[in-house]
């Protein structure tokens, strides 16, 4: 008897190392099936990296910000610089000068694909111009120029608690000319832009651009240097419930061109707008985006252009 049992447990204990030994030769194949596999416990007091939030080329983009996220305000004068998926919009523009009285109505798509922005822009303008020997209006009128734009973010900067979140970015704007009265060149305008948002509700939209005009008239060969800004603080409706509004914008805008050529190199214009954007709650998959603004010069070549003037919006989102 004692003889058999201790053949049995002979057995036993070699059952028992063969388990041992499959179960110590699965553990490569569990580890490439399932991954890595922490063998030891953490460091006491060590901490974990997170995964980084940086993206696209040389990791300039990070996924944190809040560009393409509806956090920028359409512009009224100024192009715009953020990412638009699904966009279009209808503007009137009304001003006054000396002489001169101008309507220019503008129709405009945008598409996003990814972070790229294309954008095309009609505008019709009607213009009557007082002479003042002979008291008579002449009218021009016609289509301008048509736009086709294309802008991409090219670095982002976000700060740990998301309070100061910048984006730089190219932008280039060619002007296709309609042969009309008011559009005789082609316009080619390459640019760079910064959207910053600080805070909740405070946004800055910069952006300056070198246009050339190209053609055998008098306008042609014209350089000149254009740049705008845009102020924005986005009120939601916590903190101002109107009826059917989600967002309550107050806009000011400054938009200036400098020439740099021809005739009177160094002349400058700059137009200021203040105006409101009142993003009203979805009809269906569409949300409508409501604005109006008040032009005005700024300094004496902006007056030599505008003496006043009234500009409204109306924008669709879908």
């Amino acid at each position: 008897m004692n003889l058999q049992s201790s053949r049995r447990r002979q057995r036993r204990q070699s059952v028992a190392i063969c388990l041992w030994l499959v179960a110590f030769a699965t553990v490569p194949l569990r580890l490439m099936a399932d991954g890595p596999v922490a063998l030891t416990a953490p460091v006491a007091g060590s901490t974990i990296r997170p995964a980084s939030t940086r993206y696209g080329f040389c990791s300039w983009l990070d996924r944190r910000s809040a560009y393409g996220q509806d956090a920028f305000p359409e512009p009224f004068l100024v192009d715009d610089s953020a990412l638009e998926i699904n966009e279009a919009r209808l503007d009137w523009r009304h001003t006054q000068a000396k002489h001169q009285r101008s309507d220019v109505v503008t129709t405009e798509i945008e598409k996003g694909f990814g972070l790229l922005t294309l954008e095309v822009e009609v505008p019709f303008e009607y213009d009557t111009i007082n002479n003042p020997t002979t008291h008579r209006n002449q009218i021009l009128d016609g289509f301008d120029n048509v736009d086709l734009g294309a802008r991409y973010p090219v670095y982002q900067f976000v700060s740990d608690h998301k309070f100061f979140d910048t984006t730089f970015g190219a932008a280039l704007e060619v002007g296709i000319p309609t042969r009309s009265a008011l559009s005789h060149d082609p316009e080619v305008v390459p640019k760079i832009f910064n959207d910053l948002k600080i805070g909740e509700h405070f946004t800055l939209q910069s952006i300056v651009g070198y246009s050339q005009l190209f053609g055998s008239d008098a306008a042609g060969g014209l350089a000149t240097f254009e740049y705008g800004f845009v102020f924005g603080y986005t009120i939601p409706r916590e903190q101002l419930p109107l009826p059917h509004v989600l967002q309550f914008i107050p806009v000011f805008e400054l938009i200036g061109a400098t020439a740099l050529n021809k005739n009177d190199p160094g002349h400058n214009s700059l137009i200021g707008n203040a105006g409101v954007r009142v993003n009203l709650k979805t009809i269906g998959p569409v949300q409508p985006r409501l604005g109006l603004g008040y032009v005005f010069p700024i300094d004496s070549g902006g007056r030599a252009d505008v003496h006043w003037g009234v500009i409204t919006s109306l924008v669709f989102e879908y």
